[in-house]
């Protein structure tokens, strides 16, 4: 339901949000040149990466409990309004690409839809229901998870989403940049990254944003390196979609198995641009069509496919 507040109610709460408050240090700061502020800039972010590290163990936790859903076919929803919904949605975006993700495999609510990435939807954030309504048009199951993500930790529409996903049986995530918040509550696993005040009052796209950033890229990125999107610190899954990540892929399958470059174009060609595919070639000898099935057998992992096989590969050496 639509957050009927009063505006002096609503005013009440912001000012107990440590994102909110105000810092009377920082009144002057207009007024400084342009390098001193951004020296105080600077000096600020600098302390986002030791507060993410402060909920490390919780981010895990999450980490895994994720990938354990996701192996047995689940999604990952991401549902935020404002800054938040877009680093969702942004993150959602970046899977395809970098991990060869399925389509809907890895996907970014924001509250008021595709509208709100480039302009504010007035409204939209403080409705719980339009947060059911969008988890509804996905049919959830509980091997999914929804991630809520809300520097606040108020705000409806996050806080509905995690509710009702929680209600379905999907797995559910909280994350803010406030203490003791709504949205850490209402989820399995809560993850409270407190950035505290910002240098531009209620600023959330500044600290609050990179905080939420920086979590969102472990929540993905270690989710798919224990899935088997990796092999090593390689992007084995890359999706060859353009000439840069063509490049990449040759560059990939060159890193992985030593091969020249004639050797590594032979199978990629004969696997059809897959990276996996053409790293078991190389390493084990098999023909494309082993190749394929012994990943299939591995369920995408190609370190076990390479065991399975008979080799380590040249990354155990």
């Amino acid at each position: 339901m639509t957050d009927m507040s009063h505006p002096s109610d609503l005013r009440a709460q912001l000012e107990t949000l440590a994102t909110e408050a105000f810092r009377p240090e920082l009144a002057g700061i207009d007024r400084l040149p342009t390098l001193d502020i951004a020296r105080l800039m600077n000096a600020e972010d600098a302390t986002v990466a030791t507060a993410v590290a402060r909920r490390l163990p919780e981010i895990a936790a999450a980490i895994d409990a994720v990938a354990d859903r996701m192996a047995r076919g689940g999604r990952l929803v991401y549902a935020g309004a404002g800054t938040a919904g877009r680093l969702g949605v942004l993150d959602a975006s970046e899977c395809p690409p970098t991990f060869n993700t399925r389509p809907g495999q890895v996907i970014g609510l924001i509250a008021g839809g595709p509208d709100a990435m480039v302009t504010s939807v007035e409204g939209a954030e403080d409705s719980a229901a339009l947060a059911e309504a969008d988890l509804a048009a996905l049919g959830l199951t509980a091997d999914d998870t929804v991630v809520g993500i809300s520097a606040s930790g108020r705000t409806p529409y996050a806080v509905g989403a995690v509710t009702h996903a929680r209600a379905l049986g999907a797995l559910t995530v909280g994350l803010a940049c406030n203490p003791d918040s709504a949205l850490a509550a209402a989820a399995e696993h809560g993850i409270e990254v407190v950035v505290g005040p910002e240098l531009l009052t209620g600023s959330t796209r500044l600290k609050a944003g990179t905080a939420q950033k920086l979590v969102l890229n472990m929540l993905s990125t270690i989710t798919m390196i224990r899935l088997g999107k990796t092999y090593g610190n390689l992007m084995v899954d890359v999706r060859a979609s353009n000439d840069k990540l063509r490049a990449r892929s040759h560059r990939i399958v060159a890193l992985a198995t030593g091969a020249d470059d004639a050797a590594v174009e032979r199978a990629l060609t004969a696997t059809g641009g897959e990276v996996k595919h053409a790293i078991l070639v190389l390493l084990t000898d098999a023909d494309a069509g082993t190749a394929a099935r012994l990943l299939d057998e591995a369920d995408g992992h190609l370190r076990a496919a390479l065991a399975k096989a008979g080799s380590s590969g040249p990354a155990d050496a």
